[in-house]
């Protein structure tokens, strides 16, 4: 069966919208030196982005399996796993982020729309608490901008309302989607602060400073910005 067609569906991003991703990887570089040192916590944030740039997403444990590859006996890779597989990532949830969603819930559908991996970013949206707070509405892709098809195949609406901290991926939508899709733009995390993105991309609709903020829009003005923006350019 088809699904029916919702007045509007909410897509929220999760690294850096709903969820402080930064602190996150913070704690991750003081854990790996105090275990590991600084040289050899150097060389796994080397592997990080090398992945990061092949695959196209952060790949967390993938780096984890490679800097394995290089250092078999060290003892610290059990540590190393277990600290990324039981992070309490609801500690990190954004003020008012869940509250955002269940806003969202009384003016349309809820969803997940995220990059990543099959294991460890399910397990963030999972344990963070977002995955119940969504009721089991998740999307994890490797670009999810390219996957819009799918998401409108799964979640048909007559106006969308895409959450992300990254104005790049925003522009994407918002050229593929037109008046139909308001972007929201929250400027939280490094990639919100980036002069060169913020240069290159045009605004989004809405832009707000925290995730909360959202909670003062009603869906009649976000989908007022849609038109507007487009009207615009």
């Amino acid at each position: 069966m088809r699904p029916t067609k919702a007045k509007a569906v909410f897509l929220f991003d999760v690294d850096n919208t709903l969820l402080d991703n930064d602190r996150v990887i913070e704690d991750l570089k003081r854990f790996l030196a105090r275990e590991v040192g600084q040289k050899r916590s150097r060389r796994y944030w080397k592997i990080f982005e090398e992945l990061r740039t092949e695959l196209g997403y952060a790949a967390y444990l993938g780096a984890l399996q490679r800097y394995r590859r290089e250092y078999p006996h060290d003892v610290h890779l059990l540590a190393l796993s277990r600290f990324l597989i039981n992070y309490p990532f609801a500690n990190r949830l954004f003020p008012g982020s869940l509250d955002v969603i269940e806003y969202a819930k009384a003016h349309g559908q809820v969803a997940i729309l995220s990059d990543g991996d099959v294991v460890f970013q399910p397990r963030k949206v999972e344990r963070s608490g977002l995955r119940e707070a969504v009721e089991g509405n998740v999307m994890i892709y490797v670009h999810k901008e390219r996957e819009l098809k799918d998401v409108v195949a799964r979640y048909p609406a007559k106006h969308y309302v895409m959450i992300d901290d990254k104005l790049r991926i925003l522009t994407a939508i918002k050229k593929a989607w037109g008046s139909k899709v308001t972007t929201v733009f929250p400027r939280q995390g490094h990639y919100a602060m980036d002069p060169k993105i913020l240069s290159s991309c045009p605004p989004a609709d809405v832009s707000i400073a925290r995730i909360g903020e959202l909670l003062n829009y009603d869906l009649r003005t976000l989908i007022s910005a849609a038109h507007a923006a487009v009207v615009t350019s």
